[in-house]
């Protein structure tokens, strides 16, 4: 009984001493290089964003941050080497809407869970995509195409970026809340997906921002509203489509950072405290402005909570959808 009482006192001021050593172990945090994994192929919006914020994160850091890409699986390939990394700060993940909050739901098996097996750091910041038509369509307003949809049940589609993605699901979301039948039509990338759409081979899409405006400007498409909970400074004339007729609809391309499941709170804190100054930045905040994107420093708490909320919703749109992904 002696040994055992001991053992558990031992146990105790290891424990203890651990616990105080957290701020010390945070502020020699980090001593060599961190890989970022960005989980993506290069060149797209969220290898932009993880570069961007690498690169500033090695300044505050005075360390080496190197950007990892691995793509494949619809983000879930990088997240799970992430995932399964030493919970020590040093392999860290810039996450998406996609590969966290809707992959949960559109794939049967998830080599990772995104709310047991991550860390949320910190939140970045979104960007709302726009709902685009073409002009062939009588339609000048949110609340015109949901009556002409309702009109034509089945006979209106909408082009994508493929299934499961978040282009596509925000208009499973908007016939969901709206209540209208029309038919989805996936393409291997935005590209594709938008050409045929100027081209009048599809009528509308919820597109990213920054290849649909230029189109929207010379009048090739028309735009009826944007995706987010507000305006968009890029295009503050246009109204939003929730305070179009569908209360309650949102949808966003959001980005953060997160690491392992474990990694000590001091680290976090340090990181979060990092990232949050770095979004401070002008030339931040510009940067990804010209993505459509706006910066929105917050706490690991509000992250967590908000991914939760994410994941909620997602499951919900992607079983009206009956998308799936392996």
């Amino acid at each position: 009984m002696a040994g055992e009482k001991l053992g558990i006192g031992m146990t105790l001021c290891a424990s203890i001493a651990a616990a105080g050593a957290l701020p010390a172990y945070a502020q020699n945090y980090p001593d060599k290089a961190v890989r970022v994994i960005v989980p993506f192929a290069p060149g797209g919006s969220t290898d932009i964003v993880g570069r961007i914020m690498s690169q500033r994160l090695s300044e505050r850091l005075k360390q080496s941050v190197v950007v990892d890409n691995r793509g494949g699986g619809g983000g879930n390939i990088g997240s799970d080497v992430a995932a399964k990394a030493q919970p020590d700060g040093y392999t860290l993940l810039i996450g998406t809407v996609g590969s966290l909050t809707i992959n949960p739901s559109l794939y049967k098996r998830m080599p990772y869970d995104p709310l047991k097996d991550l860390t949320p750091i910190a939140y970045f910041g979104s960007t709302p995509n726009v709902l685009v038509v073409h002009p062939s369509l009588p339609v000048k307003s949110v609340r015109e195409l949901v009556l002409l949809a309702k009109s034509k049940p089945g006979q209106l589609n909408y082009a994508s970026a493929g299934t499961g993605g978040s282009v596509h699901l925000a208009g499973e979301l908007f016939k969901s809340l709206a209540k209208v039948d029309m038919v989805h039509v996936p393409y291997k990338g935005s590209g594709p997906a938008l050409i045929d759409l100027l081209g009048g081979q599809t009528q509308l899409m919820f597109s990213t921002m920054p290849p649909a405006l230029p189109h929207v400007k010379s009048g090739r498409l028309r735009a009826l509203g944007m995706t987010g909970s507000r305006r968009s400074p890029l295009v503050p004339e246009l109204p939003t489509i929730a305070e179009s007729g569908l209360p309650g609809y949102e949808i966003t391309q959001w980005w953060g950072l997160l690491g392992p499941a474990g990694l000590p709170a001091a680290i976090v804190t340090r990181l979060n405290s990092d990232v949050n100054a770095i979004l401070q930045q002008s030339a931040v905040k510009e940067r990804f402005a010209n993505e459509g994107a706006d910066t929105a420093p917050n706490t690991p708490a509000w992250f967590a909570s908000y991914m939760k909320g994410e994941v909620a919703k997602w499951a919900k749109v992607v079983k009206a959808s009956g998308a799936t992904a392996d």
